[in-house]
């Protein structure tokens, strides 16, 4: 077992005061959104096995079936295939969407045959792999995620009162589920910038009159008022209205699968995902919208959230249970003088201590040399197969992948 050296990465949407507080150094004044573990090019963790500090992309690629372990390399690669972050904003993430698998090797050839660079501010497939994801809860949690029922929708809208909105309450009202949600986006990330800038800024003055009100909608109405605030103007803050509002307690976690759109809004939480960089952006951010090959991968189906909460088995192992083999995230919620805990596990493993202080203990007995304590905001690689006890008392989150 390896404790790991992180990267924090500096998006402007990040708070300057979370991160340091969960790791326990003094703010820089700067943003700080995410807390990288695990074996990214982009900042992968660092560990030391006695020879001095070096990445954990490299220990992997010197001998991936011994960290990985023979089955996980046979399915995935020889590579980690998940990447565990800490998010932290303060301010709204882009609306965005993650092909599935097919839709991602498509538009990756697509754009190596058209000779797109691959760092190309427009490119929109970096990789091949699809980039489902999980995120949980630290703090009271606020997000978008997936199409509101279209009824429902057209309510919401209608309420703003806002004439150039009507023409979509008409087509939410008119059309199957499907296509009223295909047509209503479409319009509303293709409408005249002019014309939209000025229906985000009536959309946003009602939302914020409406969100005073003790309606089911209020907290929803707050959240466009903020968009509205962050991203004057931006078609989003529309785009966003189709959308499931959730606030998401502590503990409490939203899997998203391919083709459901979603935007994080504020909070503090434990995210895995797949390993992948394929973003399809929809709107608040000023980076690049590709509305052809974001309508070929968006879903246009809608559902209501699908809260997780963990499910304990006799071991006390908490799990977040998803549909994909990739990542698999759990938590332990240790009490002083508790029964060690066995981790061992045929896959490897990415342990974070959020709350309290734990050991992990290797080898024999009573030997020391094989003791690893994690403080809050610490995090430590288990290589596959590596029996391990876990002691303490806690929160530790538990990255693995399925079997």
């Amino acid at each position: 077992m390896d404790r790991l050296v992180n990267t924090v990465r500096p998006y402007a949407w990040g708070s300057t005061t979370a991160i340091p507080e969960l790791l326990g150094v003094a703010p820089t004044g700067e943003p700080q959104a995410e807390l990288w573990m695990g074996a990214h090019p982009g900042a992968p963790s660092r560990v030391d096995r006695g020879t001095g500090a070096v990445a954990l992309s490299e220990v992997i690629a010197a001998d991936p079936e011994g960290e990985l372990g023979a089955a996980a390399v046979g399915r995935f690669g020889p590579r980690l295939p998940f990447l565990l972050k800490v998010l932290a904003s303060a301010s709204p993430l882009s609306l965005q969407v993650h092909p599935d698998p097919t839709q991602a090797g498509e538009g990756f050839a697509a754009e190596e045959e058209r000779g797109v660079p691959v760092d190309a501010p427009h490119r929109n497939y970096k990789d091949t792999n699809h980039k489902p994801e999980l995120i949980c809860a630290l703090t009271p949690f606020d997000g978008m995620c997936g199409f509101r029922d279209p009824d429902e929708t057209a309510g919401l809208l209608a309420a703003l009162e806002v004439d150039s909105l009507k023409p979509y309450v008409d087509i939410l009202h008119a059309h199957p589920e499907s296509h009223a949600l295909r047509e209503v986006l479409t319009a509303v990330l293709t409408a005249d910038p002019e014309a939209m800038t000025e229906t985000v800024h009536q959309a946003a003055l009602a939302a914020e009159r409406l969100s005073a009100l003790d309606g089911p909608h209020a907290p929803a109405y707050a959240a466009y008022a903020s968009l509205a605030r962050h991203f004057p103007g931006d078609p989003g803050v529309i785009a966003s209205m189709l959308l499931n509002f959730v606030r998401l307690q502590p503990g409490e976690a939203l899997y998203l699968g391919a083709g459901v759109p979603h935007a994080y809004l504020d909070g503090m939480g434990v995210e895995i995902m797949a390993n992948s960089d394929n973003v399809l952006r929809c709107g608040l951010t000023p980076k690049h919208v590709d509305v052809p090959e974001l309508l070929r991968v968006v879903r246009f189906e809608s559902a209501a959230p699908a809260v997780l909460r963990p499910e304990a088995d006799a071991s006390g192992e908490e799990l977040y249970a998803t549909p994909i083999d990739e990542f698999r995230l759990s938590r332990y919620v240790l009490a002083q003088g508790a029964e060690p805990l066995a981790l061992s596990a045929a896959t490897p493993q990415v342990l974070l201590c959020v709350s309290g202080a734990v050991t992990l203990r290797g080898g024999a007995e009573g030997d020391t040399d094989g003791e690893l304590r994690l403080a809050r905001g610490e995090s430590a690689f288990v290589r596959a197969g590596e029996r391990i006890a876990l002691t303490g008392e806690g929160t530790v989150f538990r990255a693995t992948l399925v079997a």
